[in-house]
C-alpha cells in the first residue's frame, strides 16, 4: 500500500509542478486590436492597429504595424511627433511586438498629453524604400480626475498611517520607559 502513496504522491507531485511552470507562460494575455487604420508607405501598404479607441493621454495601449506582406523580409523606422514628444527626436527602429511576433509594434506605450500626434514611417523592402504617415491621430484628455486629486486621494490612507504611528509612537516612547525588575 505504501508503494501506491509513494506513486500517487508522484504523480500529483508532476502535475502540480507542470501546472504552476504553465501559469507564468499563459499570463501575458494576447494583443487585442480595436481599431485600425490604413496607410500607404511607397509600395508598401502597412495596417497599424490600436488596443483601445479613443485614445487617450495617459493611458496605456498596445500599437502594431503590419506592413502587407509581414515583416520577414522589411525593416523600417517609425517617428512619432506630437504635443508630448519632444522636438528634434529621431527616428527609432521598427521592431516585433513582444507579444504579437508576426508584426512590429509598440508594447504599453502612452502618450502624456492630448492632441493631434503622427506616426511616421520609412520601410525599405524587396519593392524598395517607402515612406508615408498617419496623421492626425487624435488623443483625448486623460480619462478619470485629473492627476492632482489622484495623488491627493492616494496618498490619503499614507497620511493617516505616519499620523497612526506618530501617536503610537509618542504614547509608548520606547527609549524613555523605566525598567521594571
Amino acid at each position: 500500500m505504501t508503494f501506491l502513496r509513494r506513486l500517487t504522491l508522484t504523480v500529483l507531485a508532476a502535475i502540480t509542478l507542470s501546472l504552476v511552470t504553465i501559469a507564468p507562460a499563459s499570463a501575458y494575455a494576447p494583443v487585442d486590436i480595436v481599431h485600425t487604420e490604413r496607410i500607404q508607405a511607397g509600395p508598401y501598404g502597412v495596417t497599424v492597429g490600436f488596443s483601445t479607441w479613443p485614445l487617450r493621454a495617459m493611458k496605456s495601449l498596445d500599437f502594431t504595424f503590419l506592413p502587407d506582406g509581414g515583416i520577414a523580409d522589411k525593416s523600417g523606422t517609425l517617428r512619432v511627433t506630437g504635443p508630448a514628444i519632444k522636438p528634434g527626436r529621431r527616428a527609432g527602429p521598427l521592431v516585433r511586438h513582444p507579444r504579437k511576433r508576426d508584426s512590429w509594434g509598440l508594447d504599453v506605450k502612452a502618450f502624456d498629453d492630448p492632441g493631434a500626434y503622427r506616426f511616421a514611417f520609412v520601410i525599405d523592402g524587396p519593392l524598395g524604400r517607402g515612406e508615408g504617415a498617419l496623421d492626425g491621430v487624435e488623443v483625448l484628455d486623460q480619462p478619470g480626475p485629473p492627476l492632482p486629486l489622484s495623488w491627493t486621494i492616494g496618498t490619503l490612507p499614507l497620511l493617516g498611517l505616519v499620523i497612526f504611528l506618530a501617536v503610537a509612537w509618542r504614547r509608548t516612547r520606547p527609549g524613555r520607559r523605566p525598567l521594571t525588575v
